[in-house]
């Protein structure tokens, strides 16, 4: 095995290196030439040899293992695609889903020349690829998810490749010691200690091995270090003895990592121009940027690329020959497209207006779902305060104080094609802005929509202590991504809450964010109820006159709903004006409906909102982002939603500062219903 390793990982850094700087003769069976090599490099040399072994050894180990036993890679660093790429050209999998890319000289050719402009992939981590499960574009959450990969998966040990600088980052920091609040979820990390991130020195880069082990022990983790300087016999059987004892401990609950201890660009350029580069920040990039008109840096290019003996790795079609067509042939490279287990059948739809109260209607879906299998809830130290202290200690439910880690559980769970729900505060959830639109990102390019969906479940919004539990930025923030996959979703009771919850959890390919208030008491009536789950809007005939309105109030979330129900009998007086009140549960189908898949079309528009009325939009959110899915589409129009609060003050002082109370709306609809243009 130690040949195959050896000759695996030769081969894929040899690749990388060929696709970071050849046009031409990337099988290097002439003299390098001024029109071989690619009038600009681009791409990332530093992470390429410690990516690749650990990736070389984790296959191959894979391979060795017997039947319903498997090892997952995963990369975290979306630097590392180009190690990705050459991996997946030399197994076949490229050209399975790019055919261009064959495996063979021809393939390489192209793939080279195109580098770091792959057709549709790219040069970062790819979800298409292998080892490509984890978002790449968010540096640190690929702990956390591999923790929510493994979870609940008899057999799998999932095995991320974690940088060191990674490690610098809240979620991975948190993710090593969030591991504790988990069971039944296998993780060997190889933590790729090359010393440096982008720019300088990596703090773990400067630790003593001791102090390494001495870090893992803290958090509850038992170290290995492993030193690699230039790929010997034994530096192979050490690494390989290493990640073997590491996976069976690991396979029997224990919770271990292994620290590769590298070299920065090892096995690269010592230096250039009379620059250090090996084993400096300098090597994070690619080294030689001058290779095309520097005839020194030409053949430096050209040594480095014959270290790796390429005529030993390929013939001269660039097929695989020797110990690394039996590496090929032997290793395995598990993926996370299925978990193994078997298809629950969905539960029974939620009976509207069985359940008053926002703990028991929401905690009776979360127990359903969980009851039908395959289904996790992860919350912050919350659930008591959102009225499901209830569910605390049930085997599917997971709790630790750090949302970021949440969100890695939650999408590593999902991507084994689980169902689940992430449950939070609405003010603490703008922390998983960078997260979710990265998850967006990646499922974009995974070209797979029946994923279950991301889903959020969001309270607090309307608390005693609004200056700081009042943020409703995440909505506003993934609204404005235009992502047709995102559903924001408000409703106006509790009864509506349980059953937008249902229908979310049971969605596929969509990332829905359901923002509702725990304390809401009101009860509207349900005859509109089912039209505003499947159309995402319906007309409200409790507070609607029967001819075609002057004023059309659109109602999201319940906040707005208490309001507008307590000020339309006093509009209706003093202003003298048809009122038609719109309940909107989805707020994406006030956007265009050529970027959002409910948007209404300008008949729907007519039907809904009436031909000539006035609107007055009342959301719980910021009204920027209302105004960002009109876009001008309506004539006459105001919004009111949350605008930040001077300082702490009562809720009733709230409703008067934002204008959501009977005099504030009173205001607004007067100034719309008697502007000129009202009356054409």
């Amino acid at each position: 095995m130690l040949n195959r390793a050896d000759a695996l990982w030769r081969a894929a850094t040899y690749v990388a290196v060929v696709l970071l700087h050849l046009d031409d003769n990337q099988l290097l069976t002439e003299p390098l030439q001024t029109d071989h090599v690619k009038p600009r490099s681009a791409g990332h040399w530093g992470t390429v040899p410690g990516t690749a072994w650990a990736l070389a050894h984790t296959v191959l180990a894979a391979g060795e293992l017997g039947p319903g036993r498997e090892l997952v890679p995963v990369i975290g660093a979306g630097h590392a695609g180009v190690v990705q790429l050459a991996y997946a050209w030399l197994t076949g999998e490229l050209a399975a889903v790019r055919p261009q890319y064959s495996r063979d000289a021809t393939g390489l050719r192209w793939l080279a020349r195109n580098f770091p402009d792959v057709d549709v992939l790219g040069s970062e981590t790819h979800p298409l690829l292998p080892a490509g499960a984890a978002p790449g574009g968010c540096l640190g959450g690929a702990l956390a998810f591999s923790h929510g990969m493994a979870l609940d998966v008899p057999g799998r040990v999932v095995v991320p490749i974690v940088g060191d600088g990674e490690c610098e980052t809240p979620t991975t920091a948190a993710s090593w010691l969030a591991a504790r609040a988990l069971q039944g979820s296998a993780v060997l990390p190889i933590v790729h200690v090359n010393g440096f991130r982008m720019g300088d020195r990596s703090l773990l880069g400067a630790m003593s091995d001791a102090e390494l082990v001495a870090y893992a022990a803290g958090l509850g983790w038992r170290g290995r270090v492993v030193r690699v300087t230039s790929a010997t016999v034994d530096e192979h059987q050490a690494f390989r003895d290493a990640l073997a004892v590491s996976a069976h401990e690991v396979a029997e609950g224990s919770r271990t990592a292994v620290f590769l201890r590298c070299v920065k660009g090892w096995s690269g350029p010592e230096a250039v121009d009379g620059r250090q580069v090996l084993g400096t920040a300098a090597a994070h990039k690619t080294p030689l940027d001058g290779a095309r008109g520097n005839e020194a840096q030409r053949g430096q290019l050209e040594r480095w690329l014959a270290s790796y003996q390429p005529a030993e790795l390929f013939d001269h079609d660039g097929q695989p020959i020797g110990a690394l067509a039996e590496a090929l042939e032997s290793a395995a490279w598990h993926c996370a497209a299925g978990p193994g287990l078997p298809t629950r059948e969905r539960p029974k739809p939620v009976v509207l207006g069985s359940a008053a109260r926002f703990g028991e209607a929401v905690g009776s879906v979360l127990r359903g779902h969980a009851t039908a299998g395959d289904f996790r809830v992860f919350s912050p130290d919350e659930l008591s305060s959102n009225r499901l202290g209830p569910l605390r200690g049930e085997s599917w439910v997971s709790e630790v104080l750090a949302e970021e880690v949440l969100l890695g559980w939650l999408s590593g769970w999902i991507s084994s094609g689980r169902r689940g729900v992430l449950v939070s505060y609405e003010a603490f959830a703008p922390l998983l802005t960078a997260g979710i639109v990265g998850h967006l990102k990646h499922r974009r390019l995974a070209e797979e929509k029946a994923f279950p969906s991301l889903n959020l479940l969001l309270t607090s919004y309307g608390w005693h202590n609004v200056f700081t539990h009042g943020d409703p930025s995440l909505a506003t923030a993934l609204l404005a991504t235009e992502d047709p996959a995102v559903t924001v979703l408000v409703p106006a009771d509790t009864q509506r809450t349980a059953a937008a919850l249902d229908a979310a959890l049971n969605s596929t390919g969509r990332v829905n964010v359901l923002v509702a208030g725990k304390y809401t008491e009101l009860r509207l009536p349900l005859e509109t109820a089912e039209e505003e789950l499947a159309r995402g809007l319906a007309i409200w005939p409790h507070l609607s006159d029967e001819e075609d309105p002057d004023l059309t109030i659109v109602v999201a979330g319940d906040l707005p709903a208490e309001a507008v129900t307590a000020a339309v009998p006093v509009l209706r007086d003093r202003l003298g004006c048809r009122i038609r009140v719109v309940g909107v549960l989805d707020l994406t189908v006030l956007g265009d409906p050529g970027r959002w898949p409910k948007g209404l079309t300008d008949v729907e528009v007519d039907h809904y909102l009436g031909e000539r009325s006035a609107v007055l939009v009342v959301t719980l959110g910021h009204p920027a982002a209302v105004w960002g899915l009109l876009a001008g589409r309506l004539r006459l129009v105001d919004v009111l939603g949350w605008r930040e609060p001077p300082g702490p003050m009562s809720q009733d002082a709230l409703a008067r500062e934002l204008g959501l109370d009977t005099a504030g709306l009173l205001r607004v609809a007067g100034r719309l219903v008697t502007r000129p243009e009202a009356a054409r």
